[in-house]
């Protein structure tokens, strides 16, 4: 089968199609002929050997018998989709036949994996396979973020960093069902558009505007109740000046790299709670993995959440699609079609 393979640390050009054999699958795993694989930032933090950096459990994932995001050489992807084509000993709730997607098994950017049966969610027939590789990660995550920390009540403050990524639209969309008023920034007019359109109330061009000033401004000083932020480096500081008292700032990546340390005793002062986590904190169980699933797919079939691709391309431009990714000029989500 063909595959990406990284065989060095480095930029995009360091994603190589392969040929690449996959081993039967064993007790408890199936085989899936993938369609498609979704695009994360995650994605970008292992081709450049950033994780290794940020220790041992920042991605704490089934990595598949052989494979290592911590050695090279390895195949980058972590949601796909597709259709099984063989079981191993002992599963019992899926068959060859079955759509299916999944998240957090390494391995995706390629025609085939084989997985853990534990990890598949049941793909709905009338969402597509690119669908199916767009909601796993993001989906879930967007679920965990405004469902873990704080209950938002209906009028509460949302700042969502990075809205009009993928994530940053599901999580704009997610948080208005919820009823908060939602407050995004974005660093061009057209991302603009595209949250307002998710149902953004306020958008601030951070590349024109500061972000604190004018979360200020917005909430007549009070600050946002709840701030969700995956950039980092230039907005962790400005979210403990943004946040509303007895707020909280929910940390879950490092796009533009890691924050500056603080000193605890800072948040004391406004009764600031700051939480950190990813994924696979909240996905620890089937049944968690099932509820979480279950509650996109049901946001999806009622309209209120939806999925927004930015682009396909082939699994031969995968680092055309990285470069897309890493520059920050798309909007929603990437997908890589895995087949011809």
């Amino acid at each position: 089968m063909k595959a990406i393979r990284i065989e060095e640390y480095g930029g995009p050009e360091t994603l190589q199609l392969c040929n690449l054999e996959l081993p039967d699958p064993g007790p408890d795993e199936v085989h899936v002929k993938l369609r498609a694989a979704g695009l994360n930032f995650v994605d970008i933090y292992l081709r450049r050997g950033e994780l290794r950096a940020t220790g041992p459990h920042f991605l704490d994932v089934d990595l598949g018998r052989g494979e290592n995001s911590s050695s090279l050489p390895f195949t980058p992807g972590y949601d796909g989709a597709g259709i099984i084509d063989a079981v191993g000993d002992g599963v019992k709730e899926f068959k060859p036949g079955d759509r299916v997607a999944y998240t957090g098994h390494l391995g995706t950017y390629a025609e085939a994996s084989v997985v853990p049966a534990r990890k598949l969610i049941p793909l709905p027939i009338d969402l597509s396979f690119e669908q199916g590789a767009a909601f796993p990660l993001q989906g879930m995550t967007a679920h965990y973020l405004l469902h873990e920390y704080r209950v938002l009540r209906p009028g509460d403050t949302v700042l969502i960093h990075a809205a009009a990524g993928g994530l940053g639209l599901l999580l704009v969309q997610w948080a208005k069902h919820l009823g908060a008023r939602v407050i995004g920034t974005v660093s061009t007019e057209e991302k603009a558009q595209a949250a307002r359109a998710a149902g953004a109330d306020e958008v601030i061009l951070y590349t024109r505007q500061g972000f604190v000033a004018e979360t200020k401004r917005l909430t007549d000083g009070r600050g946002a109740d709840l701030i969700i932020d995956g950039v980092g480096k230039t907005t962790f500081t400005g979210n403990l000046e943004a946040v509303a008292m007895r707020g909280h700032v929910v940390v879950h990546g490092f796009a533009d790299g890691l924050p500056v340390p603080i000193q605890p005793i800072s948040l004391i002062w406004r009764a600031i709670s700051i939480s950190g986590g990813t994924l696979h904190s909240y996905a620890q169980t089937r049944e968690e993995l099932i509820r979480r699933a279950s509650a996109v797919l049901k946001g999806i079939h009622e309209g209120w959440l939806r999925l927004h691709i930015d682009s396909v391309f082939p699994l031969a431009e995968a680092a055309e699609a990285q470069r897309r990714l890493e520059t920050r000029v798309s909007t929603g989500k990437i997908i890589l079609k895995t087949t011809a």
